[in-house]
């Protein structure tokens, strides 16, 4: 979470965690996301696969949107010994495997967790997600961005207005 030490406030932040990018929405949607929480003034971190995070740094070469990025596991492994938490978290979902990062995230986070499900199979990906402390975002389509942008916008928004 952030860090208050000193009587300060400090700044939000969020996790953006990103799987295989296997769905091309995945990319720009994220580039997206970070964009938008930074301009609510949220200080970002993606936590993905190598690939994910090797797509962001191809499309992002001077990081004007990935400030910083880390594995997926040491990101999971930081936040269960307690070394590092979000205020909220995105989690990426087109597979079983974002499933289950997001019911770990869930379990070992105290912040919130927003579970984006698209492509394909996102009804039955959303219904693995029964009993998850999460936010449930479902995004028809994988890749076509618009359907994530307009969900993403919202999302921020919801957000936003929780500050």
């Amino acid at each position: 979470m952030a860090d208050t030490s000193e009587g300060k406030q400090s700044r939000k932040t969020a996790l953006v965690m990103l799987g295989c990018p296997q769905l091309c929405a995945q990319t720009s949607g994220a580039l997206f996301l970070l964009n938008e929480l930074a301009t609510q003034g949220l200080d970002t971190m993606v936590a993905g696969t190598s690939s994910a995070r090797a797509h962001l740094e191809v499309a992002d070469p001077r990081g004007h949107y990935l400030a910083g990025n880390m594995d997926i596991d040491e990101c999971i492994a930081a936040i269960a010994e307690g070394k590092q938490d979000y205020d909220v978290s995105f989690v990426f979902i087109h597979n079983d495997a974002g499933v289950s990062y997001t019911a770990t995230l869930a379990s070992i986070s105290k912040g919130v967790t927003i579970a984006l499900i698209f492509g394909e199979n996102a009804d039955e990906l959303a219904s693995g997600l029964e009993g998850i402390r999460c936010e449930r975002r479902i995004i028809r389509g994988g890749h076509n961005p618009r359907p994530m942008k307009r969900i993403l916008k919202e999302v921020v928004a919801w957000v936003a207005s929780r500050k």
